[in-house]
């Protein structure tokens, strides 16, 4: 029986996690009353005494558990921003080709929502040489409101709640999103994409596309298709030849799975690159339990709904 502990269970991504262990009977979950769940040493002791641990925190407060669970055997899984480039940490995206090294990692980064679906549809075809490493590349990204944690779904969810929060709302404008520097490195690019990532006013799921013209790709879209095929032969992320629903892509397909669906749409002339996914799934906590389920060597899908 392995233990886990969540270090952040109150936040949308650390509750997801209670939900998805809740049944699973090869697991015990340490928890921490309400008034010790932000005490130092409490936490150090919990992280001390777990198998796996689950970051759900800030970053500045995940880089404080990390320092509190030196010298612990513990398995750090954090989803924060923290450590995605940092040296001497997995990146958690198994069917990128991480998939072993996470099996042997003690110190596992969980992908970013928007950058899991960039990354998907990007990384395989830099490393297949369809697409050059100094590529200039778009993308833009729709997500439910939940992906903005407590205070935006409070937003969205209160009755009285501003009209301009009735239709889609743009946001890195500045172009210094925080997924971005992940984005650009595991995909193997010189330069991060123009990034537009857009909420709507739906709970959960999102859709990122990445449109090419035809000569930014060696090959075809045919051929695109072909390395999607060979890379998600496995795991939770699968390519799908046509999935149209009536020449329309909804970004709430996948809500409330733990897995991620890639397409290839256009033509000759105009390609894009689409990935489906749940922001709270496959964008966070049901990543955050494969990349576990990988370490303790079980089913990757145990106890997530795919």
């Amino acid at each position: 029986m392995k233990t886990v502990f969540i270090d952040g269970s109150a936040g949308t991504t650390g509750l997801r996690i209670h939900e998805r262990l809740a049944d699973r009977r090869d697991l015990t979950v340490l928890t921490l009353p309400d008034e010790l769940r932000k005490d130092p040493a409490a936490r150090a002791e919990a992280l001390h005494k777990a198998d796996v641990a689950f970051l759900c925190l800030p970053d500045d407060a995940a880089r404080e558990s990390v320092a509190l669970a030196e010298n612990s055997n513990v398995v750090i899984i954090d989803t924060s921003t923290a450590h995605r480039t940092a040296a001497g940490w997995t990146y958690g995206f198994p069917e990128l080709g991480y998939r072993e090294a996470i099996a042997a990692s003690k110190r596992i980064a969980n992908p970013g929502c928007h950058a899991s679906g960039f990354l998907a549809l990007v990384a395989p075809l830099v490393k297949a040489g369809l697409l050059a490493p100094d590529t200039a590349l778009t993308a833009f990204s729709l997500t439910g409101y939940s992906g903005g944690g407590k205070k935006m779904i409070a937003e969205y969810e209160d009755p009285a709640r501003d009209v301009l929060f009735e239709a889609p709302r743009q946001y890195g404008l500045t172009q210094k999103h925080k997924h971005l520097p992940e984005m650009a490195a595991v995909a193997g690019l010189t330069q991060a994409p123009v990034f537009c990532p857009i909420v709507a006013p739906y709970y959960a799921g999102m859709e990122v596309t990445v449109p090419l013209f035809a000569a930014q790709v060696k090959g075809s879209a045919a051929d695109i298709a072909n390395v999607y095929r060979a890379c998600f032969a496995n795991g939770l992320v699968r390519f799908c030849d046509n999935n149209s629903e009536g020449g329309l892509l909804s970004a709430g397909a996948f809500a409330g799975r733990d897995d991620m669906e890639v397409t290839v749409q256009g033509n000759d002339e105009r390609i894009l690159l689409v990935a489906r996914f749940d922001n709270l799934g496959k964008g966070a906590s049901g990543a955050a339990i494969q990349n576990m389920n990988i370490v303790l060597g079980v089913d990757e899908a145990a106890g997530l709904c795919v």
